[in-house]
């Protein structure tokens, strides 16, 4: 078992299935922490929620005389690989390199077999369309052939990364969806879920309101004036968070 901290609790992980990350972004900004959202990175699976703990894959640029102590025997893509729990999510730091693998249907097979539950690389799949054939949440930048050792060298796993331009620390927790996936910090988790869940609650009621054709003036962000009667339509909806 790895020494990395697991905040995630299956109460935890049930509400975070009902979460957007438009959400939980929002709510780490109300808190002054801006940079969240993995930005250009796109699922194998719109349809499928990922939840998880962050484990990292740290790859380097290429340099010719240290390919054989970085890429040979069990470099740190293997470990990586090899030391994934139930739960876990594979983050790997690629530089935002477009044109060279990072991972292929090989690994990722592993990752799922292991009990992983996503992937995300700030690089390129390789095997693209078998990697979609995978049951597992996979976020990626681009799709490339090559294999990683066009551009990088495996070099640390879990260690704090950086993958597309958000700050990952190896128990972090991350959440994706359709629209991307998003890095929620560790301490932080248990606060940030019990507002989003607030949040959502007031945006149903908004929705709702204005589909029957009312303002959003009053509506979005919620007026005091509307508190009661959205209190009531809380109670009346069997809201309990």
């Amino acid at each position: 078992m790895s020494d990395i901290p697991d905040v995630l609790t299956d109460e935890l992980r049930d509400q975070l299935r009902t979460v957007s990350t438009a959400t939980l972004a929002h709510q780490l900004q109300m808190r002054g922490i801006r940079g969240t959202f993995l930005t250009g990175l796109k699922p194998t699976h719109p349809e499928m929620r990922m939840i998880g703990r962050a484990r990292t894959l740290r790859y380097v640029a290429l340099r010719e005389d240290q390919v054989q102590r970085f890429q040979k025997g069990v470099n740190a893509q293997k470990r990586a690989a090899e030391g994934i729990e139930p739960g876990d999510i594979l983050v790997i730091e690629a530089r935002n390199v477009p044109d060279a693998g990072t991972i292929g249907d090989i690994y990722v097979s592993r990752v799922h077999a292991r009990g992983g539950v996503g992937v995300i690389t700030d690089g390129a799949l390789r095997d693209t369309p078998a990697i979609a054939s995978i049951p597992i949440s996979v976020y990626h930048q681009s799709s490339h052939a090559s294999t990683y050792g066009r551009h990088h060298m495996p070099y640390s796993t879990d260690d704090c990364i950086t993958c597309a331009g958000v700050f990952v620390e190896p128990g972090d927790v991350i959440v994706g969806d359709a629209e991307g996936a998003v890095v929620i910090p560790m301490a932080l988790v248990a606060e940030v879920v019990r507002a989003a869940l607030a949040q959502e609650d007031v945006e149903a009621f908004a929705i709702e309101r204005v589909a029957a054709g009312e303002s959003t003036l009053d509506l979005f962000p919620l007026a005091e004036s509307r508190r009661a009667e959205y209190e009531a339509w809380r109670t009346a909806h069997g809201r309990t968070n």
